[in-house]
């Protein structure tokens, strides 16, 4: 994928698999999930293990969210005495506000990956008093809302992170977008059509309401289309940052 001249921060893929309208869940309710709803569909099942393939040829550092980590039994996965061959690679950036992790499934995530940062605004968040136990454990707190541009900078210019690959919900998607923060889209889409108002979508948040708000859209340059199997299609694109409109 093509790499951009930044100096300042991470490079950002937004990497998600979505349906053919857009969305990246089954449904408004947290019981329905993509991962485990789409594999017993007939005629999208088939391809599907295409998405899981792609996504072991990303970048070393993931960003997601400590709810996909919990929904991924982080907090009741037993913790084996010997750490995973792959834990010994992958780094992951959890973001989690709530917390959505408990004690054990901050243990359990230090084990599965060879760097965890926590970037958290909750003083509570059990991961502050596991630092200085856990060695590969990374705290990134912010007093208020988690500034997610200095995230990026700071990712980068302490911990020398170059490229993330991203994989969290449409809310979260929404700001980062809009604030200039995705630089390549990595897209794969799912032969279906879900449908529903409130069924989370690749780039959710509040909708736009007046014409200034309009710089907030981004362009994207098409650089890969790839027809794949049973019906699937990976697309790739440049995300172009520098919004221009003309004048009605």
């Amino acid at each position: 994928m093509k790499k951009s001249n930044l100096k300042s921060r991470a490079e950002t893929t937004l990497f998600l698999l979505v349906s053919v309208d857009g969305k990246i869940s089954s449904g408004e309710s947290d019981t329905l999930d993509s991962d485990w709803d789409w594999k017993r569909i007939h005629g999208v099942k088939e391809g599907l293990a295409q998405y899981y393939q792609i996504e072991q040829t990303t970048d070393l550092h993931s960003l997601i969210t400590g709810k996909v980590l919990a929904k991924l039994d982080a907090n009741e996965r037993e913790i084996p005495e010997e750490r995973p061959e792959s834990s010994a690679f992958l780094n992951i950036i959890v973001i989690d506000r709530k917390p959505w992790l408990s004690n054990h499934g901050v243990r359990s995530g230090s084990n599965g990956f060879k760097n965890l940062y926590i970037v958290t605004n909750n003083t509570s968040h059990p991961a502050h008093d596991l630092q200085t136990e856990i060695y590969n454990l990374t705290v990134i707190h912010y007093r208020e809302e988690i500034d997610f541009s200095d995230l990026f900078q700071r990712i980068y210019q302490e911990h020398g992170v170059e490229r993330i690959t991203i994989q969290s919900g449409g809310m979260l998607n929404a700001v980062l977008v809009r604030n200039g923060l995705i630089d390549h889209l990595l897209i794969v889409i799912a032969p279906l059509l879900i449908g529903g108002k409130a069924t989370p979508t690749l780039v959710d948040g509040r909708s736009f309401q007046t014409e200034a708000e309009l710089m907030g859209i981004k362009a994207l340059q098409l650089t890969k289309c790839e027809e794949l199997k049973e019906s699937y299609v990976c697309l790739e694109y440049d995300v172009i940052q520098n919004t221009i409109i003309d004048s009605k």
